[in-house]
C-alpha cells in the first residue's frame, strides 16, 4: 500500500471538485464564464494536478481510470481500492469545503454543481454519453500518460480532453466522466437520484478504453 499515492490522489481530486464546482457557482453569481469557462476550469485543473501527482500516484484522480488500470494490470487490487477511496474522499471533502467558502444560496441554485441530466435527456441517453466521453478520456490517458512511448506532456492532453468533453457533454449529462466528481457534490446536497449512472457510465467507458488500448494498441514487452 502506498500512503503517499493516496494523499496525492486525494489532493488532486479535491482540487478538481473544488475548482469545478466553484467555477459553476461563480458563473451563477457573476454570469461571466459560461460553458467555456467551466470547461476550462475543469480541464486546467486536471492538467496541472495530473502533472503534479504523476510521479507519485500516476495522476489517476478518477475511479474510472483506476479501474481501467486495474483491469490492465497497471495497478494491484489493494492499491486500486486505496486510490478509489482517496479519490471519493477528496470529492466529498472538497464539496464540504465549498459550503464553507461560497454562499449557500448560490450552491443550492446550481445544485452543488452536481452533474445531472439535461432537459429532454433520458437515462439511456445520459448513460451512453457518459460511456463515450469517459472512453475518450481514458483512451487519451493510456495513450499520453500510461503508455511507455507517450510524450512527457500527457497531463496537458488529458486536461484538453476533459475540456472538450465538457463542451459537448456539459449540457447533456454534466460530463462527469468521473464517479468522484459526481459523488462529493451529490452527497453534500446535490441529490443521489442518478448516482448509479455516474458510476456505471464512466466505469464502463473507462474499462472499454483501457482494454482496447492495452490489447490492441499497446506494444508488449
Amino acid at each position: 500500500m502506498n500512503f503517499k499515492a493516496y494523499v496525492a490522489e486525494f489532493i488532486g481530486t479535491f482540487a478538481l471538485i473544488f475548482v469545478g464546482v466553484g467555477a459553476i457557482t461563480s458563473d451563477y453569481i457573476s454570469g461571466a464564464s459560461g460553458l467555456v469557462g467551466i470547461a476550462l476550469a475543469h480541464g486546467l485543473t486536471i492538467a496541472v494536478m495530473a502533472s503534479a501527482t504523476a510521479a507519485v500516484s500516476g495522476g489517476h484522480l478518477n475511479p474510472a481510470v483506476t479501474i481501467g488500470a486495474l483491469a490492465t494490470g497497471k495497478i494491484d487490487a489493494a492499491n486500486a481500492v486505496g486510490y478509489i477511496i482517496s479519490q471519493c474522499l477528496g470529492g466529498i471533502v472538497a464539496a464540504a469545503m465549498l459550503k464553507l467558502c461560497l454562499p449557500v444560496a448560490a450552491l443550492e441554485a446550481v445544485n452543488m454543481g452536481t452533474p445531472a441530466l439535461g432537459d429532454g435527456i433520458s437515462v439511456g441517453m445520459g448513460l451512453l454519453v457518459e460511456i463515450i466521453l469517459t472512453f475518450f478520456l481514458v483512451f487519451v490517458i493510456f495513450g499520453t500518460a500510461i503508455d511507455s512511448r507517450a510524450p512527457q506532456v500527457g497531463a496537458l492532453f488529458i486536461g484538453l480532453t476533459v475540456t472538450l468533453d465538457i463542451l459537448i457533454g456539459g449540457p447533456i449529462t454534466g460530463a462527469a466522466m468521473n464517479p468522484a466528481r459526481h459523488l462529493g457534490p451529490a452527497l453534500l446536497g446535490g441529490g443521489l437520484q442518478h448516482l448509479w449512472l455516474y458510476w456505471v457510465g464512466p466505469v464502463v467507458g473507462g474499462l472499454m478504453a483501457a482494454l482496447v488500448y492495452h490489447h490492441v494498441l499497446e506494444e508488449k514487452a
